[in-house]
Parts: C-alpha cells; sequence; structure tokens
C-alpha cells in the first residue's frame, strides 16, 4: 500500500510545476505561501526551437541564441580539469531521519514507535553507538565506512516551519526568508558565473530548480543527458541523418553578406557541432550500459540512475558544469503506510548515489565533485495512528565525495529532549552549511551567497 501524501505537499508540487513551465501561469496558494525562487524567470531553447533541442535556459533575455552556445564552447575550452562541481540532490517530501539513522539504543526509542521501530540492522553507525542504519540504506553506510560520507544527523534551523512549501523554500533560497527570489546557488552564479554559459548551473530534472534561479546568469534545464538531440516531426531513419547533414552543411552561409542567412547559419552549425560532441551520451557502450558507464548503476524504472550516469558522462566529456541540482527517486511525505514506501524510495537512491561515487572514481573525477543530500525537514519522534510519521523540524542530510572529511556535523541530540512538537532539535543549521560550502568548496565569499553569513560558525566539511 502507498502512502499519502498531505494537501501542502501536493500544492507545493503543482506550483513548483507551474513556476518551471514559464507563462503558463499559477495557482492559487494560501496566503502567505512564499513563492517559489525562480517565479516569472524568463525561459528560451538553447537553440533553433525548429531543429527540437531539448535544453531550455532561464534567465538569458539578454543574450543572443548564438552567444549562448558559444557561451558553452568557450566555458569548456577555459574549464580548468580540477575546476570543483557540486551537486544538490533532494529527497522530496522530508524524509524520515529516525528510520534512515534508527536509535536502536535510545530508550524512548520503541515507546515513540511501538509499530514503527526498527530492529536492530546490525548495520552500526561507527560515531554514534546508539543508531544503525537502514537496511536499505547499507550503500550509505559503505560510504561512512570509507570516510566518503559525512552525516548531519540533525540539520535544520530554529523555529522550524513544518510546511512543505515554506521549509523547502527556506532550503532552496538559503534563508529563512519568504520573499526571496534567487536559489541560494543562483546567487553564486549571478556573482561568479558567466554571462553566456547556461551549463555553469545545470537542473537534471527537466524543469528549473529553484536552487539555481538566479538574477541574471543563465542557466539550464535538461530531462535527462541523452535528452539533448535533434528531433523533428515524423522524420528519422536515413532521412534525419540526411538533415542532419544538411543543418551542419548550412554553417558554409556563416560568411555571406545576408545577416540574417549568417545568424541562421551560425546557429545552425553551433546545433550540428553541439549535437556531434554530445553524441557519446546517446550511444550505449558495447556492454549494453547507458553512456558507456564503467560502473553498474541500479536498474529501475525512475529515471534517478541514468540521470547520475549522465551527469558523470557529462562531467567527463569537459561539459562545463559548476552546480547540478536534480531530485531523488521516492515521495517521503509518509503519513501513512510508511516502512514500504520509505525502504523502496531510500534503496534506490542510496545504491545510486554509491555507484555515481564509484562512477566518478573509475573516470578519475572523483575529487572534483562534492554531492550534497537534502530534504526540507525531518518527521515526527512519535508515529501516528495510520502507520506512518506527520512533519517534523531536524532532519538528516548528507555530503558525499572522496574530500569530504566523512565525520558527523552536529550530533544526534536524543529522543529525551524533543520541542514543544515532539520533534528532533537540529543541531546543525543549513545556512552554516551552505555558508561553508561556498567557502570551502566554491572558494568563494559565502557573504554574498547566504544572508547573515556572519552569523553561522563554518563546520570543517573537507580534509
Amino acid at each position: 500500500m502507498a502512502s499519502r501524501a498531505c494537501r501542502d505537499f501536493s500544492r507545493s508540487a503543482l506550483l513548483r510545476r507551474a513556476v518551471a513551465q514559464a507563462g503558463q501561469g499559477l495557482p492559487e496558494i494560501e496566503p502567505g505561501m512564499p513563492l517559489p525562487a525562480g517565479t516569472g524567470l524568463d525561459r528560451r531553447e538553447l537553440l533553433a526551437r525548429s531543429v527540437g533541442l531539448a535544453l531550455a535556459v532561464y534567465g538569458a533575455s539578454r543574450v543572443g541564441l548564438p552567444g549562448l552556445d558559444e557561451g558553452i564552447a568557450h566555458a569548456a575550452a577555459a574549464a580548468s580539469p580540477s575546476e570543483p562541481v557540486l551537486v544538490t540532490v533532494y529527497m522530496n517530501g522530508g524524509v524520515d531521519s529516525l528510520s534512515v539513522l534508527a536509535p536502536v539504543g535510545d530508550p524512548a526509542y520503541r515507546r515513540l514507535r511501538p509499530r514503527l521501530a526498527l530492529p536492530d540492522s546490525g548495520l552500526r553507525f561507527g560515531e554514534d553507538d546508539r543508531l544503525r542504519w537502514h537496511p536499505s540504506a547499507r550503500a550509505l553506510e559503505e560510504l561512512h565506512r570509507e570516510g566518503k560520507l559525512t552525516v548531519l544527523p540533525a540539520v535544520g534551523y530554529t523555529g522550524a516551519d513544518q510546511s512543505h512549501f515554506t521549509s523547502r523554500h527556506y532550503w532552496e533560497v538559503g534563508a529563512t526568508d519568504a520573499s526571496a527570489r534567487t536559489g541560494w546557488l543562483g546567487r553564486y552564479l549571478d556573482r561568479y558565473g558567466s554571462a553566456d554559459n547556461p551549463m555553469q548551473g545545470l537542473s537534471l530534472d527537466g524543469s528549473l530548480s529553484p536552487v539555481l534561479a538566479t538574477a541574471r546568469a543563465p542557466v539550464a534545464a535538461l530531462r535527462g543527458a541523452d535528452g539533448y538531440t535533434f528531433w523533428s516531426h515524423n522524420v528519422w531513419g536515413q532521412v534525419e541523418g540526411r538533415m542532419r547533414e544538411s543543418i551542419g552543411l548550412l554553417g558554409a552561409a556563416a560568411g555571406s553578406g545576408d545577416r540574417e542567412l549568417a545568424r541562421a547559419a551560425a546557429v545552425a552549425s553551433q546545433a550540428d557541432t553541439l549535437h556531434r560532441q554530445l553524441a557519446p551520451l546517446r550511444a550505449k557502450a558495447r556492454d549494453g550500459t547507458k553512456f558507456g558507464s564503467p560502473v553498474e548503476y541500479p536498474k529501475h524504472r525512475s529515471s534517478f540512475p541514468d540521470r547520475l550516469a549522465g551527469l558523470a558522462a557529462m562531467l567527463a566529456l569537459g561539459l562545463p558544469l559548476r552546480c547540478v541540482s536534480l531530485s531523488a527517486f521516492g515521495m517521503y511525505d509518509t503519513h501513512s503506510e510508511q516502512p514500504d514506501q520509505l525502504a523502496a524510495g531510500l534503496q534506490l537512491t542510496a545504491d545510486s548515489l554509491l555507484a555515481f561515487q564509484r562512477d566518478l572514481e573509475a573516470r578519475g573525477l572523483a575529487d572534483r565533485v562534492v554531492t550534497l543530500v537534502w530534504s526540507e525537514f525531518g518527521r515526527r519522534a512519535e508515529e501516528n495512528g495510520s502507520r506512518g510519521t506527520d512533519h517534523g523540524a531536524a532532519g538528516i542530510g548528507f555530503l558525499l565525495g572522496s574530500r569530504v572529511r566523512g565525520r558527523m556535523i552536529g550530533e544526534f541530540p536524543g529522543l529525551g529532549k524533543l520541542d514543544g512538537d515532539g520533534n528532533l532539535r537540529a543541531t546543525a543549521d543549513f545556512r552554516a552549511l551552505y555558508a561553508a560550502l561556498v567557502e570551502q568548496w566554491l572558494g568563494a565569499d559565502a557573504a554574498v551567497v547566504v544572508p547573515r553569513a556572519g552569523a553561522f560558525d563554518r563546520p570543517r566539511l573537507f580534509r
């Protein structure tokens, strides 16, 4: 039986979908609920719509279409092989941290969760003997044991808002500010990014991620690494091949005296070039794996493993990516029938993240990439009457990569001193984590990106 998400969760999803589909208007929401970052941000296709390219670019109203493609090429040529990349992975709906790391050694655990309390899995969390990994999180336990996973067992903010809509917005904009309209990584790109490289901020969910919403710099959305391709209605096979060849040959007109013809020729030539450059992402390797991945990713109806595999391949091609956002498989708003729903989402997410790390290691890219895994809040410590858990406060977060310290940030506060609503108290603030990532990983000024950054003590994140 599937879990049942609350109405607030459904409203949040509908509004964000409308925002990401520019020009389609917004559904009504409750008074006082913040609009997602990026609301009203202009969208255009990267290259000519007539050839059906699937990359949508946001925030590029001042840049001509050929200029965007040229910006990608220039940024790729100038990119350093050691330039850092930050990936954010969102676990949708508020994941139950007390199941991901079950406090089996806390005497209050079974009293608060007589039906949902997990047995001792034997997967010991080495930094706190009260905690055991969920059986479906075995891949995360492996990474933590190797020192490649930093855990934040109670991350959040003071005065937690238990609305999906509001709490997720706070995490996306990097501040407890309902009026903010740019994402925290969008502000980083506005200050330190390029004016003509939309690949610097890439949403791999097919629509704009509010985390990447900018005020000026172009960012892009792509449904998957193999989604950037030519398409024309009722054209395929040999005819499609000839169409592509013809588009490429149009580039010969770039030197003509006709200004409009030269512009069209430039677009066609650049489209053909980029299509050829990305061809490896559409081809299967001889062993049948997508994107030529040197490791095996989980096989699942979800596109999440493929999107991670494609991301690793894009990085290997040298595409000028800096900040990437995507959502994990699963719906974690588990108000009812929690065990099976949570286990399924957690298993695929954990296994896919492990495969992604192994892929980066095999390609020699692991030192360049760090992955932040987050959710808008945790769940209530006490189970409800529907074999589920309700909205909580502090939740769980992860930082994954070969260069992370692998040491817990904050601590598990225990179940003996819950807040007034019966929730875990935060022992780490997400804004302190963001400030540390901006400074220690991206090498930028946190004050530009995180409002009131000076108020937060930075944890040490990397070796």
